[in-house]
């Protein structure tokens, strides 16, 4: 999956704009039979509304299309505009603004008291991509912005930045699944890549208004 997003931040916090989801591979065929399958046009939707879900408390799609939903040759692509009431959150003075918008690659699987017993098995080999910009609120800049990530595994690997140019505030990550089975004895690693995962997912940029 190729993810693309523009949006703009509002004075009131409120996210919007456009994005792109480009799928090849058996993400775009997995894709494909559930948006050809479902009867209701207005049930297709549903995959995003899950997508968005997971990383937003509260949305609003109001436009999206679907291109190559019956053309095997071609990438499945989803085009969609939303809007976040309250996304970025007010700290006195301050804005905090989750660069990483949505999708969520972290997983607790293995955050349970037990050992774990058996293998981990992915479903298959992956390498998802997001580029988020998001424009900033007229009169403010960026104060501080999370680390890069970079966690190489033999399993996998996590890589992503945050970064300011202009008024823009862009985070890009690439997210790889190398290897299909990862053995008991690498499970503690793989616990430590998704908590690596899961800090960079919650971590803010702090803007704050320029009084210069």
């Amino acid at each position: 999956i190729q993810r693309t997003a523009k949006l703009a931040l509002t004075m009131s916090g409120d996210l919007q704009g456009e994005v792109e989801e480009v799928r090849v591979g058996d993400r775009a065929a997995l894709s494909r039979e559930l948006y050809t399958s479902t009867e209701k046009s207005a049930d297709r939707i549903k995959p995003v509304e899950r997508l968005l879900a997971d990383s937003l408390p509260m949305f609003r799609i109001t436009k999206a299309t679907v291109t190559n939903a019956e053309s095997s040759n071609n990438p499945f692509i989803w085009d969609y505009s939303l809007n976040v009431e309250n996304y970025a959150k007010y700290a006195g003075n301050l804005l905090l603004v989750r660069p990483r918008v949505l999708g969520s690659k972290a997983d607790g699987v293995l955050e349970t008291p037990e050992p774990r017993r058996y293998p981990i098995e992915f479903e298959g080999p992956v390498l998802d991509t997001d580029n988020f910009e998001i424009k900033l609120p007229p009169n403010y800049v960026v104060d501080d912005v999370p680390p890069a990530v970079d966690a190489e595994f033999g399993f996998a690997s996590y890589h992503s930045k945050t970064e300011v140019q202009g008024n823009v505030l862009k985070y890009h990550r690439a997210f790889e699944v190398k290897q299909l089975s990862v053995p008991v004895s690498q499970a503690d690693q793989l616990k430590k890549f998704y908590r690596i995962i899961a800090s960079d997912e919650r971590n803010t940029a702090v803007l704050r208004i320029d009084t210069q």
